[in-house]
C-alpha cells in the first residue's frame, strides 16, 4: 500500500434488499452507504418487488438493480444455477465491477451470482449472517450447497466469532479465510426519547418492548409461556409487541385466554422508520430468539437506552457489556428470572450514558473500513485460472464434487458462448456518478 486508499468498484448480491426490511437489509444498505462515503462505487442489485424493477436510486446516488426475476419461496428467487448468468454479465460489465460481494447463506441469488462471478474470474466476498444447523435435512441440503459457493471464493465475513465458527464447520472454508466484522447501529437514528429513568416505587410501570418477526425461529412460542407469568408476577408491567408473522395468532389467542389485553399491546408490522418510536416508549427490550448470529435489534434498543433481555443463543453473548443485558437459556422459567433481575437493574439504567457507550462501541464507518481491508487483500490475490481453480470443487465429495465440477463447466462454456455471440466490447459501459464530496476530493489530489 502505498498510502493512498485503493478505489473499489463493488457490487452488493443479496435477495434480502429493500423495500423488504430486516438486518441483512439494514447491513447492505448502511454498509454500501459508508463505502461511498470512503471513495467506492457500490451498486446493490437484487430481485424484483411487485411492480419494482429495473433501476433505482438510493441516497448519495446509491444504484440499485431490481433485475426481473420474482421471488419463489420465502423472499428467494428459484435456483436456477445458469439463467441469471447473461443479466449478471451484463451488470458487471457496464458498471466496471472488480469485486463481488454477497450477502446472505439462504439467497439463492447470492449464490448464484458468486458462481458467474467467479467464472469470469472476479474477486468475490461472502458474508454470512445466519447460524444453521447440521443434523436435519433442510441444514444437510444447505450446507452442501454452501460448501458448494464458497469452494471457490477469495474470503469471507461473519459478523460474530459464533457465527465464523459455526460457517466453518458448514462450508469447510479454511478459518484463515473468514474475517470477524460485526454489524452496527445508526445511532444518530436511535437515539433515547424522554422515559428517562425508572423510580424505585414498586408501582411505577415497566415497558417491555419485543419487536421481531412473529415466527418460530424468533422463539415467538417462548413469549406465549413468558408473558402470562410476567403479568402475574408483576401487576406493574407491561408488554408492546411489535412484528407481525404466523405465530402471532397464538399471541392473541394467549391474550384472550388470559385476559391481558390492557397490558399486552399487539401493533402488528413496525416500519423500519417507526421502530425507534416504539423502542423508547419503553424500558426493557426482549429477545427471544432460539438462534441468532448478532442480532441488529438488541443494537437499536440500547442506542435507544433500554435494558436488554435476551436468550443465550448465537452470537447475542458476544454483543453487549454483562451491565447492558441480562441473558438466560431458552427456556420460560430463565427468562422470567432474567426479567426479573433486568427490572431490579432498571434504576441504575441511565438511557443518555448508554446510548454514549453505544456510539463509542458500533460504527458504520468502521464496519466498511474493516470491509475495504478484506477488499484490498481479495485484490492481491494471485489469479488462477478455471482449470486451476477447478480441483477446488472435486474435494466437495466423493459424487458431488463431480456433480459441481460439472455445474461449473457448463457455466464456463455458457459464458465463452456469450462472450462470443455478445463479446464485452460490445456492451456500453455507464458513466461514473461523482459525489460531490469525492469531486472536492478529486480536485485536491
Amino acid at each position: 500500500m502505498d498510502g493512498k486508499r485503493n478505489k473499489h468498484r463493488i457490487l452488493m448480491v443479496s435477495d434480502f434488499f429493500y423495500p423488504n426490511f430486516g438486518g441483512v437489509e439494514s447491513h447492505i444498505y448502511y454498509l454500501s452507504q459508508c463505502l461511498l462515503k470512503l471513495g467506492h462505487k457500490v451498486v446493490i442489485m437484487t430481485h424484483s418487488y411487485g411492480n419494482r424493477t429495473g433501476v433505482r436510486y438510493l441516497t448519495n446516488n446509491l444504484k440499485v438493480y431490481h433485475v426481473p426475476i420474482r421471488p419463489f419461496l420465502m423472499q428467494n428467487i428459484l435456483p436456477t444455477f445458469f439463467l441469471t448468468l447473461p443479466i449478471t454479465r451484463g451488470i458487471l460489465l457496464r458498471e466496471k465491477i472488480t469485486v463481488i460481494h454477497g450477502h446472505q447463506a439462504f439467497s439463492t441469488l447470492c449464490h448464484e451470482s458468486l458462481l458467474h462471478g467467479r467464472t469470469m474470474g472476479y474477486r468475490v466476498i461472502f458474508t454470512d449472517h445466519s447460524l444453521y444447523g447440521f443434523s436435519d435435512p433442510g441444514s444437510i441440503h444447505m450446507n452442501k450447497i454452501l460448501q458448494f459457493t464458497l469452494a471457490d471464493i477469495d474470503y469471507g465475513i461473519c459478523v460474530s466469532h459464533t457465527s465464523k465458527e459455526n460457517t466453518v464447520l458448514r462450508s469447510g472454508i479454511p478459518p484463515e479465510s473468514v474475517f470477524v466484522v460485526p454489524n452496527a447501529v445508526d445511532t444518530e437514528m436511535f437515539k433515547p426519547g424522554c422515559v428517562g429513568k425508572r423510580g424505585n416505587g414498586e408501582e411505577s410501570e415497566v415497558v417491555i418492548v419485543v419487536i421481531s418477526r412473529l415466527v418460530y425461529r424468533k422463539g415467538a412460542d417462548l413469549l406465549v409461556e413468558v408473558i402470562p407469568q410476567v403479568c402475574r408476577l408483576f401487576p406493574n408491567v407491561r408488554f408492546i409487541i411489535g412484528g407481525d408473522g404466523p405465530k402471532r395468532v397464538r399471541l392473541e389467542e394467549m391474550r384472550e385466554k388470559f385476559s391481558l389485553q390492557d397490558r399486552v399491546e399487539m401493533l402488528g408490522a413496525v416500519p423500519h422508520s417507526q421502530v425507534r418510536s416504539v423502542l423508547i416508549s419503553g424500558h426493557i427490550f426482549l429477545n427471544s430468539s432460539l438462534t441468532e448470529a448478532f442480532c441488529i435489534a438488541i443494537l437499536e434498543a440500547a442506542s435507544c437506552g433500554l435494558l436488554t433481555v435476551s436468550t443465550r443463543v448465537g452470537g447475542v453473548p458476544e454483543v453487549l457489556p454483562d451491565d447492558m443485558i441480562v441473558l438466560a437459556e431458552p427456556a420460560p422459567h430463565d427468562m422470567v428470572r432474567a426479567i426479573e433481575q433486568a427490572i431490579d437493574m432498571l434504576p441504575n439504567i441511565d438511557p443518555q450514558t448508554m446510548h454514549n457507550r453505544m456510539k463509542s462501541y458500533y460504527s458504520w464507518h468502521d464496519v466498511a473500513k474493516r470491509t475495504e481491508i478484506v477488499y484490498d487483500r481479495a485484490m492481491e490475490l494471485p489469479n488462477k485460472t478455471f482449470m486451476q481453480r477447478l480441483p477446488r470443487y472435486l474435494s466437495c465429495g466423493a459424487w458431488a464434487g463431480k456433480l459441481f465440477c460439472l455445474v461449473m463447466i457448463v457455466n464456463f462454456l455458457l459464458w465463452r458462448l456469450l462472450e462470443f455471440f455478445q463479446p464485452a466490447e460490445s456492451i456500453e459501459e455507464v458513466p461514473d456518478m461523482v459525489l460531490k464530496h469525492q469531486h472536492e476530493e478529486q480536485i485536491q489530489d
